[in-house]
């Protein structure tokens, strides 16, 4: 490539001074032939001045064709001739212009007419001869190319002049007709000199343009084929209810209706997306399938379960934490933990909602807690409490026997009579997804062939998981995270340990006496009367009565034997009333009692006469412990064989556990081995047999904290001393003597608070318990932490003066 200055005007190829002709936004390149609008002042005022320099030098008038790009002129413009001045087919004025060849612009300078002038260096073009053979196959490639690109464009009669260009550079200078050529790119040819280079470039823009336009139409071939589905499935459609209206006719089908109308509420139904995806298979299922299929009805069953969940429907919480508050106290009387820890999950979720943390990674706030506590002590109604607080929808679940898995995760559908399990049921049942679901006695949860429940409320009670439970059933996810989970259990060990992990323990451990009164006189008397038949100014019941009822004639953690009692009262006076034997309104005092339902059952031991005490003889120790019912006082009793029986060992009786057992063993040896520092005669142990025995041999027993009552018992018997019947005691003891750590201290103290115990006996390292006890107990019971056997004695045993005559060997 080489420039040069051309000088003499007298040549058409060698310009000098020129008229720019500016095109905006538009690129010519040496070759073509364009036509211009004359009604452009700029484009006329060059055509004219070219005319006007013509009549002084030879051949056709000549302009500079220049590209303007956003107002600025390009460096390289083209040389054109104007071949032919006239109109064009619109009928404006217009010039007909050939561009001639490359000129790079140089200085303005002066001409006729009204066009800017311009010096031009025309810039000459150098292609090899004979050409190589890199750039021949350039030059086929191309000349493929653009054969391609015409024949998509329906442009046959373009191709054979195209094949007929054998130059280089007029070869390169022909894309400048391709329309899909950017401005940009047509500048960059028109500024690259180099005919191979230039032929390069537009070979890389014919390439990349027909790829476009490959991915293009394959883009409107889907589209177009997706659209001839479409149509294709809406036609068999109209045919198919076309087809199916001439069957009812003739009474040969019914379900078209039924799916159309199942398509119709599925669409239409507020459900999540990929649930709404899932139904609409199924109604595709539905419609396929003929009238004597079995799939039709289960398909229908499927639908309607899904359609009739509360997908996307929440009730709001009552964020009003006093109001929360106040309900839970109105309706439940004691049971502070569970309120204060339903009273902190209220606040935490405020806050949360308040802050924008409703729903983080998923899940909401919902929460698991297991209310585990003996009978009647209010689990299941406090459920209901909670509902109410909350301002939730309330759900009961009862586990109670449940020995199927598929109970709680629901059957495969391929079964007949196939039912979404009981947790999908209870929010169907509940019209919400964030309801307050009570799992009643998922202690007594248990497992066969069929699976084990327990196992599969795993995922259901595990916040980590539940927002994506699946049932069976169903086979769409489930967001459980919301619901508030209430479990309740009688016995702790009972619960599965993986599935107690999962959930809040909350213990209900009883109520004390005079929680009871209040309770029977806010809650269970008035319910009560109201099943009486009887108004409330027409019988009243004392609290002394009250008090009485709750302390003898029942014993027990919670109130329902309590409540059986004031309706068995209310019965009484009712029958005698319409009898004529009552006069009403009648006033119920503690006198009246015995009358009207017997004498006490549940005297305390403190209350009887002292012969008739159980530890009115030596070898009787009262110990403490917890069961199914709550707490409980357990007497233990000792005795020493006729050694001319020869029945030498240990005899346990009781229904005993082998942890008891051993207990046993353990107090018997501690006092062999200790029995000269304890001045206790245990020479007769040796050669007489030893037997201990637990009463209600019915019920039972194990655990190693009647340590210290069967130790006491024995020390007991062996020195003749009675065991104070004011005193129970509970704790494990080694052979050394210490006196170790239980469970269950609240427990244990509220049976010896309602037995009428006033001493107890408990290990050191327990003292931390006694916070969890009401201060009313506490101010009740003289309780003395321990931490040795030898303590226990000297507390639980009575002086030697008042020790009973009876030898041991009668004992």
């Amino acid at each position: 490539m080489a420039a040069e200055t051309v000088s003499s005007p007298s040549s058409p190829d060698a310009p000098s001074a020129l008229p720019v002709l500016p095109l905006d936004d538009e690129v010519v390149l040496p070759g073509m032939v364009v036509p211009l609008d004359l009604s452009d002042s700029e484009v006329r005022a060059a055509v004219e001045a070219a005319q006007a320099a013509a009549g002084t030098t030879p051949g056709k008038p000549r302009v500079l064709l220049v590209p303007r790009i956003d107002g600025t002129y390009a460096a390289t413009g083209v040389l054109g001739t104007v071949e032919q001045v006239g109109r064009l087919a619109d009928g404006d004025p217009g010039a007909l212009v050939r561009a001639r060849s490359r000129v790079r612009i140089g200085a303005g300078t002066t001409g006729p007419g009204a066009a800017l002038w311009v010096e031009g260096t025309r810039v000459a073009e150098n292609v090899p001869e004979p050409l190589p053979g890199h750039v021949t196959e350039l030059m086929k490639e191309y000349k493929a190319l653009a054969t391609t690109w015409l024949k998509k464009r329906g442009a046959w009669q373009v191709v054979d002049r195209v094949q007929a260009i054998d130059d280089v550079a007029a070869l390169a200078d022909n894309s400048g007709y391709s329309p899909f050529l950017a401005t940009e790119q047509k500048v960059e040819l028109l500024e690259t000199a180099d005919p191979v280079a230039r032929l390069k470039l537009a070979t890389q823009h014919l390439r990349d343009h027909l790829a476009e336009q490959d991915v293009a139409e394959t883009i409107a071939k889907d589209v177009q084929e997706g659209v001839d589905k479409q149509q294709r499935e809406f036609l068999l459609r109209r045919q198919l209810e076309a087809v199916r209206k001439e069957l009812r006719d003739l009474g040969g089908e019914k379900d078209g209706e039924e799916s159309d109308d199942y398509r119709a509420r599925v669409e239409a139904a507020d459900l999540p997306e990929k649930v709404r995806e899932a139904a609409l298979k199924e109604v595709d299922k539905l419609e396929r399938s003929s009238d004597q299929s079995p799939e039709g009805s289960w398909i229908r069953t499927w639908l309607d379960t899904v359609l009739e969940l509360p997908w996307n429907t929440r009730t709001e919480d009552a964020y009003d934490i006093q109001g929360a508050k106040a309900v839970l106290d109105a309706e439940h009387s004691g049971l502070g933990d569970v309120k204060e820890r339903i009273t902190e999950y209220l606040a935490v979720r405020k806050r949360r909602t308040e802050r924008g943390l409703g729903v983080i990674g998923g899940r909401r706030g919902g929460a698991v807690l297991a209310l585990v506590g003996p009978p009647g002590v209010g689990k299941t109604s406090l459920g209901e409490s909670v509902a109410h607080a909350m301002g939730r929808e309330f759900v009961r679940v009862a586990l109670g026997g449940v020995r199927d898995e598929a109970e709680i995760r629901g059957h495969r559908r391929t079964y007949v009579g196939a039912l979404p399990g009981r947790i999908v049921r209870a929010i169907k049942e509940a019209g919400s997804m964030n309801p307050v679901v009570l799992l009643d006695e998922i202690d007594k949860v248990g497992s066969d062939f069929r699976g084990d429940p327990a196992a599969a409320l795993l995922e259901v009670l595990d916040p980590a998981q539940n927002h994506t439970f699946r049932d069976h059933y169903l086979e769409v996810e489930l967001d459980l995270s919301d619901v508030v989970f209430l479990a309740t259990a009688n016995v702790l060990e009972a619960i599965p340990e993986a599935l107690l992990d999962r959930m809040e323990l909350v213990r209900l451990d009883g109520y004390t006496e005079d929680e009871k009164v209040v309770i029977a006189r806010d809650h269970l008397l008035p319910r009560q009367l109201e099943r009486a038949g009887l108004a409330a100014e027409e019988v009243t019941i004392d609290e002394s009565a009250l008090r009485r009822l709750a302390g003898e004639y029942t014993r027990e953690a919670g109130v329902r034997t309590l409540e059986r009692s004031i309706a068995r009262l209310l019965r009484k006076v009712a029958a005698q009333h319409e009898l004529g034997d009552r006069e009403l309104p009648f006033t119920v005092g503690a006198e009246d009692l015995r009358a009207l339902i017997g004498r006490p059952h549940h005297v305390p031991e403190s209350a009887q006469d002292p012969a008739e005490r159980r530890t009115a003889v030596p070898g009787v120790a009262t110990g403490l412990a917890v069961t199914g019912a709550g707490g409980d006082v357990l007497f233990v009793e000792a005795s020493l064989a006729d050694p001319e029986t020869g029945a030498a060992g240990l005899t346990l009786t009781g229904q005993l556990g082998d942890v008891m057992k051993e207990s046993a063993q353990i107090a018997l040896s501690f006092l062999r081995s200790h029995g000269a520092e304890l001045e206790l005669p245990v020479g007769d142990l040796k050669d007489r047999g030893v037997h201990i025995h637990f009463p209600a041999g019915a019920v039972p027993k194990d655990g190693p904290s009647a340590g210290v009552t069967m130790t006491t018992a024995l020390a007991s018997l062996l020195s003749g001393r009675l065991v104070r019947t004011d005193v129970a005691m509970t704790g494990e003891v080694s052979l050394t003597g210490r006196v170790l750590p239980i469970g269950g201290v609240k427990q244990k103290l509220l049976a010896a608070h309602r037995a009428g115990v006033t001493t107890v006996i408990i290990p050191k390292r327990n003292e931390a318990d006694l916070d969890d006890v009401p201060a009313e107990v506490l101010e009740k019971l003289d309780v003395h932490p321990v931490t040795d056997v030898r303590q226990v004695l000297e507390l639980a045993l009575a002086p030697a003066d008042v020790a009973s005559d009876t030898v041991p060997a009668a004992a």
